[in-house]
């Protein structure tokens, strides 16, 4: 099993204006470095992997919680960016499986289109 695309969501790309502003409160208040420490925190407790069958979404720090999809069963992936993300390259990603709502969403993610094309690409194979 070969993994294709593992990645974190990322801090700066996914909201600069935040990070800007968390940069300007530790200089004014100290009380960035709060911010920033728990938003680092947050973006580390996220990971998204694709492997050749398989894409696992994993959250938490000290305590994990695996959410795993196998590329067949999927059926549709969404890819939401607004102005800014698609500067960034960042983006929110929606996996279905069945029904109206997503199994896995990941928002942040760099090169979110990647991993359309990645699954995309994953699943004609199989056909």
């Amino acid at each position: 099993m070969s993994v294709l695309y593992s990645e974190n969501p990322v801090m700066f790309k996914n909201n600069p204006l935040g990070f800007i502003a968390s940069v300007i409160l530790i200089a004014a208040f100290g009380l960035g470095i709060i911010i920033l420490l728990i938003w680092f925190l947050k973006t580390k407790s996220l990971k998204l992997t694709v492997t050749d069958r398989d894409i696992v979404l994993e959250k938490g720090l000290l305590s994990k919680e695996h959410s795993e999809i196998n590329i067949d069963s999927i059926r549709t992936i969404r890819v939401s960016q607004s102005f800014f993300n698609r500067m960034f390259g960042v983006g929110k990603i929606e996996i279905f499986t069945a029904g109206d709502n997503p199994e896995l969403v990941a928002t942040g993610m760099p090169e979110p289109n990647r991993v359309r094309e990645l699954v995309k690409h994953r699943s004609t194979e199989t056909q």
